[in-house]
């Protein structure tokens, strides 16, 4: 086999597209930059000491760091990287775009768009792949006049060959693509950007990625015993509430065992895993009333849709977001908070496992940190759900990774 090509993971979070890229056997980390000592708790267990992913550079220490940081203590160091990057790959946080959220044009968090392209103009790799939510592509249309597309301006960034003749740009394509249209049990739209460094620039294009994965997903899916749509069910139906025992790591509450396994996505993501106890299989300790609440939302609500006025009404409830899943479809893309959706068949949320397992985690990548977090600990803390919830999903990472080394290989 080749020597494998080497990246880096910017914005990284727990390790979503890196676990992809790992699964691949295509690719080697050189570093990884995450702000969030969380996140970068998780990353560094599985695909650090682990899995021995990355050749970490003696001179960036091994921990969780702010990319201007690193930008302004190691900018000697990223040039010297130049011509031996294959890949950075990663987006900025999405928070600040997502609609979502309250989509915020001045998020502090939006910011981080002229960070990412800093370090690309510092690094020049030869290939770059860029993820990020949907709003991505939208204007902030309650700013009229600072309205900005952001992804246009990426692209026009990356392709712009600025007096620095050491500079030589990039040939960018950008679409919109739903995962679940790539094996992944969720119907997840995010934008994904390919960029080819132009002197590399000769039988393929950006362009090339977007046809190849799609033409290549069937293929892949095959050779992982799974199909290109799997449903929920599919995905964690041995993970039901049957038996329970203490949680590992939090004893005041239970968790699950598995059962056995139901679908060949279910094969697929434990594979060898031989623990009895799924790693972070906690269950909600939920009052007798919203156990009570829930079974009525799992009668007779709309699945996949989230409460009608009239069920709101009758509990009293404020909250936006509360959607039933139906287990025998993709879900609706998942967000960081676990009550914003109800299981498919049990009157309780989901676990961090039963996320994990929609995003497509394998049993093995074990969840460090809180479970969850609030109020304006939000703003500092990361726990597990919301890391899953910020991460690219590994199977369609792994599509990436072997359609990106074709295209400079």
């Amino acid at each position: 086999m080749s020597e494998k090509k080497t990246y880096i993971d910017l914005f990284s979070g727990c390790g979503g597209l890196s676990l992809g890229l790992y699964n691949s056997g295509l690719w080697k980390g050189l570093f990884a930059i995450e702000k969030s000592s969380d996140a970068f708790e998780t990353f560094n267990h599985n695909l650090i000491e682990n899995k021995n992913h990355f050749n970490w550079p003696n001179w960036l220490p091994k921990s969780n760091h702010d990319i201007n940081t690193v930008i302004k203590s190691y900018a000697n160091e990223l040039k010297l990287l130049r011509g031996d990057i294959d890949m950075v790959a990663g987006g900025p946080p999405c928070q600040g775009f997502s609609t979502a959220g309250k989509r915020i044009e001045d998020d502090s968090r939006n910011k981080l768009i002229k960070s990412y392209i800093k370090f690309i103009r510092k690094v020049q790799p030869k290939i770059i792949f860029f993820e990020n939510v949907k709003g991505f592509t939208q204007k902030f249309d309650k700013n009229k006049i600072r309205g900005k597309v952001y992804s246009e301006y990426v692209k026009s960034a990356l392709e712009y060959t600025p007096k620095d003749k050491n500079y030589l740009g990039y040939k960018v394509e950008g679409r919109l693509v739903d995962f679940s249209e790539y094996g992944i049990p969720q119907k997840r739209t995010r934008f994904i950007l390919v960029g080819i460094r132009k002197d590399i620039v000769n039988k393929t294009k950006p362009s090339d990625f977007f046809e190849l994965i799609r033409n290549e997903r069937e293929i892949f899916l095959i050779n992982k015993g799974i199909g290109l749509t799997n449903s929920l069910e599919d995905a964690i139906s041995d993970l039901l509430r049957i038996n329970e025992t203490n949680s590992p790591d939090t004893k005041s509450f239970k968790a699950g065992f598995y059962s056995k396994p139901k679908s060949n996505y279910q094969k697929l993501l434990k594979g060898n895993y031989s623990k009895k106890i799924p790693d972070s299989h906690r269950f909600a300790k939920h009052s007798s009333y919203t156990i009570k609440k829930l079974k009525y939302i799992l009668k007779n609500a709309d699945k996949n849709k989230t409460l009608s006025d009239t069920i709101k009404e009758r509990f009293n409830l404020k909250k936006r977001t509360i959607i039933p899943l139906s287990g025998s479809t993709p879900t609706p893309t998942i967000t960081t908070l676990p009550d914003d959706y109800v299981h498919y068949c049990e009157p309780r949320i989901f676990t961090v496992r039963e996320y994990a397992r929609i995003q497509s985690f394998n049993d093995w990548f074990e969840f460090k940190g809180k479970y969850t977090t609030g109020g304006k600990r939000r703003k500092q803390e990361v726990p597990r759900y919301s890391q899953i919830g910020n991460a690219i999903p590994p199977l369609f990472g792994e599509q990436s990774g072997l359609v990106l080394n074709k295209l400079i290989s």
